[in-house]
């Protein structure tokens, strides 16, 4: 016995409500819809304590209303951002009752304590286009007329309520006030017309979000009744429970969030918005996930079966973030998981690391690695299933070399991996965690970043690496250079691949107003590049460095083909080499270098100056005068 205070067998297992709420929370198509209705019916059926986050924007939207401001009011964002729960929490702070808001009607209004008349729409997507017309109607008059008769609260999808606006301003005849401004403030994050304040949910950080919802559901109450479940009893496993200790941060597990949250955070720097509806499914899926569940999702009446069948190992959290207790077309419907493949985890590897992973359990050299690494892990580490696929591979039976062993041991292998990702540790120089991603540069970027806006100066090493890849797509030559920016063309065609002709170069650190600067653009929160071709305000071209940006320079710089990494990017980079063309010929328009006309040479000539490359690399511009006969 473990100590525990078990219950009998066939007593009814002591979480079960609380994880069957759980469960409601995670990706199935039951909750696609309707999340909030949904979520608030499970929980009355449940009969457990709610899993509660912080609302912040939710209390300034409250005290905003009852500042008594006029006008209107929108509560914007995506799909899962929570605009609906927002909508029902100002509801009920400023008097609504319950039975009200859960009745039929779909434009609400309620009288607020100063006096004013609220009308409320929870979903503006639910309301004919007739409907729609009034309310917004009514938001215009209160937003930039002065009525104050009404005060409209809208909750609204970015591109619902920018349809309406379009469709309401072509059938009135005219452009819809309201659109342009708001599409606007979308997009750039500025003010929104009139009266009307915007609440865009989709600009909360995703870090602290995923950070809070792992909280939230980790640290809930209800997971004290474990304590006294049977499941855990002479030294089994659950595998629920387990997942969750691990979320804890106990036993060396405190990585697994940070890493989770830097992958977050590069998917949120890559353009890809993550709403707390979907952190709350992958927090749901990371503890509940299970391929041979109902709908790849553990309920407490299942661990039995698992643990008799011998298939904890296919709970393991690794695998269940990336979605892999899912079938993939499932999985990838959801923006947190089809952000989160983007990473490769599981299909990327080093060779060191499949070296440690296929070889290290018979390899002396690697035994201890593997002991501290991979062994120290029984649960989802060297497990006996994993070791007898792995000796099955190795020794070359004959079922192991056929199609369907050899896809086993490699599912097994990429399991293995994404573990990887999550327990090595920091300083592991043998085996650095980010080459298990296709971001393999992603750490330096994040540091670039934090750097940056702590005002501290970039890693010189970071610096020469994006240096010399512009300079390699710059050029299309494999040069080495990390002090200066070759400024290239080909003579005329500003998208070819290969350009020799050096138009200008500058600094790779901005000297005396020249040069390239790396700052942080406050508004995405991204690094971007500043090329500076000659002092004095107007003479820069910008251009904004997202982590696949960075990474194809560092890429690139490490020797890899410009097109073998994205072909986007090169696109991009190429279009970025054109501005900086046209910009330096701006420059020499405006001010001619007459001083390095030499006397005596002919009127008919032509002074390029063509790249060539050093014995170690070093490309160097080399003037030639070419002649032209009259």
């Amino acid at each position: 016995m473990n100590g525990l205070a078990v219950s009998e067998p066939g007593a009814a297992l002591p979480s079960s409500a609380w994880v069957r709420f759980l469960r409601s929370y995670g990706p199935t198509p039951n909750n696609l819809n309707l999340f909030d209705e949904y979520i608030t019916g499970a929980l009355n059926r449940a009969k457990v304590a709610p899993i509660t986050l912080s609302s912040p924007q939710l209390d300034k939207i409250v005290a905003y209303v009852k500042s008594g401001s006029p006008g209107g009011l929108l509560i914007a964002g995506t799909a899962g951002d929570g605009k609906t729960y927002h909508c029902r929490g100002l509801w009920t702070a400023v008097g609504g009752t319950a039975k009200a808001w859960g009745s039929a009607q779909l434009v609400k209004e309620l009288a607020l304590p100063d006096g004013r008349v609220a009308v409320f729409v929870k979903d503006l997507s639910e309301l004919r286009d007739e409907q729609s017309d009034d309310v917004l109607m009514m938001l215009e008059r209160s937003a930039l007329e002065g009525d104050d008769s009404k005060f409209v609260v809208i909750a609204a999808n970015h591109g619902q309520i920018l349809e309406r606006l379009r469709d309401l301003g072509q059938r009135q005849g005219r452009e819809h006030p309201l659109r342009k401004p708001l599409q606007d403030a979308f997009l750039s994050g500025g003010n929104p017309p009139g009266r009307l304040a915007l609440f865009d949910l989709s600009r909360i950080g995703h870090r602290d979000s995923l950070v809070e919802v792992v909280r939230a559901i980790s640290e809930h109450s209800e997971w004290t009744n474990c304590s006294s479940c049977s499941l855990q009893a002479d030294g089994r496993v659950c595998p629920i429970f387990e997942n969750r200790r691990r979320l804890l941060g106990g036993s060396g597990e405190a990585a697994f969030v940070r890493r989770l949250g830097d992958l977050v955070d590069i998917a949120r720097l890559n353009g890809l918005h993550l709403p707390v509806r979907d952190l709350l499914a992958l927090t749901a899926n990371m503890i509940l996930g299970h391929p041979l569940a109902k709908e790849g999702l553990m309920a407490c009446a299942d661990i039995l079966k698992i643990q008799a069948e011998g298939s904890v190992e296919q709970a393991s959290l690794y695998g269940n973030v990336f979605g892999a207790n899912l079938p993939s077309r499932r999985a990838l419907e959801r923006p947190v998981f089809k952000a989160l493949a983007s990473f490769g985890i599981g299909e990327e590897s080093t060779s060191r690391a499949d070296g440690l992973l296929v070889y290290g359990h018979d390899d002396g050299k690697l035994a201890e690695p593997f002991a501290r690494l991979v062994a120290s892990d029984p649960v989802y580490g060297a497990t006996p299933g994993f070791l007898s696929a792995l000796e099955r591979y190795l020794e070359g039976e004959e079922n192991a070399r056929l199609e369907s062993e050899t896809d086993e041991f490699m599912e097994r292998l990429e399991s293995q991996r994404r573990r990887l990702f999550f327990t090595l540790p920091d300083g592991e120089a043998a085996y650095p965690f980010w080459g298990m991603t296709a971001f393999r540069f992603g750490g330096d970027y994040l540091g670039t970043i934090a750097a940056l806006a702590e005002r501290k100066p970039i890693s010189d090493s970071v610096r020469s690496r994006l240096v010399r890849g512009l300079n390699r797509v710059m050029t299309g030559l494999l040069i080495e250079n990390t002090d200066n920016i070759f400024v290239a063309s080909s003579g005329g065609f500003t998208q070819s691949r290969v350009s020799v002709l050096c138009d200008t170069e500058v600094p790779a650190k901005r000297d005396r107003g020249t040069g390239m600067m790396i700052k942080l653009d406050k508004q995405t929160d991204r690094a971007c590049l500043d090329i500076a071709l000659a002092p004095g305000a107007g003479n820069t071209v910008s251009f904004p460095l997202s982590p696949v940006r960075f990474e194809f320079l560092c890429r690139v710089a490490m020797g890899a083909l410009p097109g073998s990494f994205s072909n986007e990017c090169l696109e991009d980079m190429l279009a970025f080499k054109a501005k900086l063309l046209r910009k330096a010929e701006v420059i020499l328009d405006m001010h001619p270098a007459e001083e390095d006309d030499e006397a005596g040479i002919e009127d008919h000539s032509i002074k390029l100056r063509f790249i060539e490359i050093e014995q170690h690399g070093l490309g160097f511009s080399r003037p030639v005068t070419v002649r032209i006969s009259a």
